[in-house]
């Protein structure tokens, strides 16, 4: 299943192609994907790549891949999330280091969480995020999310934080 192209003020969420791997990688090479499960070798960050396309063959649903409107560079991930084993269905998100702190996260998690509640007719939504990403706390936090519970998953401690339904 191809996910849907949608749109942002700023972004275009897209499915993913493969020119989209060797930044991802590189992503997850570096210390910033810790808490995503980094830094992974590059055939570990090449099974983490294809989960996302999988995700939506699986589930009907999963991330899309983020490109700037105005450059049409690839920037990130957002949306939907939720795996065997995970706590809930998750609004997620991560962007490559150099497009941190222009808002992109927060405008492509909100696109997201409203897809989830409208097009996808979830009733609920988490954002697992590690005590450690303030700056993953803050999004989630402008999102309209609140601290539920405090968890350990395999990257360390980690608040949840419930969304409202929109």
């Amino acid at each position: 299943m191809l996910p849907p192209t949608h749109h942002t003020e700023r972004l275009t969420l897209r499915p993913f192609q493969g020119s989209d791997f060797e930044p991802m990688a590189e992503f997850y090479a570096s210390p910033v994907s810790k808490f995503y499960g980094g830094p992974l070798e590059r055939n570990d960050a090449w099974r983490r790549f294809a989960a996302y396309p999988g995700h939506w063959a699986l589930r009907g649903y999963g991330p899309w891949a983020l490109e700037r409107r105005d450059t049409g560079e690839f920037i990130g991930l957002t949306g939907l999330w939720y795996p065997e084993g995970w706590f809930a269905p998750e609004i997620t998100w991560a962007l490559l280091e150099d497009h941190h702190g222009n808002g992109f996260a927060t405008e492509a998690a909100s696109m997201a969480l409203d897809l989830a509640y409208r097009d996808f007719g979830w009733e609920t939504a988490v954002s697992v995020v590690a005590l450690a990403n303030v700056a993953s706390a803050a999004v989630a936090k402008r999102l309209g999310a609140t601290v539920e519970t405090t968890t350990e998953y395999a990257y360390g401690t980690a608040e949840v934080y419930r969304h409202r339904p929109r």
